[in-house]
């Protein structure tokens, strides 16, 4: 089920870049409402459960998240939280973003692999979404054959699924897994926060996004 879900997140994002012409303003609502949950969720249950751990040195963990999400949306041009540069896919394949972009979905997979939280599952589900949107759209403008297209759409969409089977298979993942869920916290916490800090731009108050962060933060609260 778990597989299956964050597998249709992806083909679900890329078959609306396909089928439908989603206007800019839809996608980055769905991308607040998406970054605003996953927050929502992220500190709601993934922080009291690492802190609850008894491990150590659990905040240094967070902030290595941080970093390293950082260092990947240096290649990634962030994608992560919607930014489009076409133009840099036209001149040729943009390996180093599908690289960074897949790392990021591998670690998003993760901590799924030692934990039964719907929410969790949900969270990210609706975060690819939106990614896979900005992904696709990319990918559609470096002119590659779309059969190409979709055999890299299909193999970002098993990243995460696989961070999810690594993380079963390989005792390594729990031995250690408060510090390495502390690290996807720190992850996870960098991409929702920088979604929600550019939801307005200008530093303009735009009511739609505000209310699509209210309602991302309410669906989490209530089903906490």
């Amino acid at each position: 089920m778990t597989y299956l879900a964050l597998i249709l997140s992806v083909l679900v994002g890329a078959c609306l870049v396909f089928l439908v012409k989603l206007s800019n303003n839809i996608v980055k609502l769905f991308l607040s409402f998406s970054g605003a949950y996953l927050l929502a969720v992220t500190v709601l249950h993934l922080l009291p459960e690492v802190y609850s751990s008894g491990s150590k040195n659990i905040g240094l963990f967070i902030l290595l998240g941080i970093l390293i999400q950082s260092l990947l949306e240096f290649f990634s041009k962030g994608v992560e939280h919607g930014h489009v540069h076409a133009e840099l896919a036209e001149k040729s394949f943009p390996w180093l973003l599908f690289i960074s972009l897949s790392i990021h979905a591998f670690s998003e997979g993760i901590p799924l692999g030692k934990t039964e939280d719907t929410m969790l599952l949900w969270a990210i589900v609706i975060h690819k979404i939106p990614i896979s949107i900005v992904l696709a759209t990319f990918l559609l403008h470096s002119k590659l054959p779309k059969l190409k297209v979709f055999l890299f759409i299909l193999l970002f969409a098993l990243m995460s699924p696989l961070g999810c089977f690594v993380c079963e298979s390989i005792p390594l993942f729990e031995t250690y897994q408060a510090p390495i869920t502390a690290v996807i916290v720190g992850i996870f916490l960098h991409v929702s926060s920088i979604i929600l800090f550019e939801s307005s731009e200008n530093h303009t108050f735009n009511y739609k996004k505000f209310i699509a962060i209210g309602v991302g933060i309410l669906i989490a609260l209530l089903a906490n």
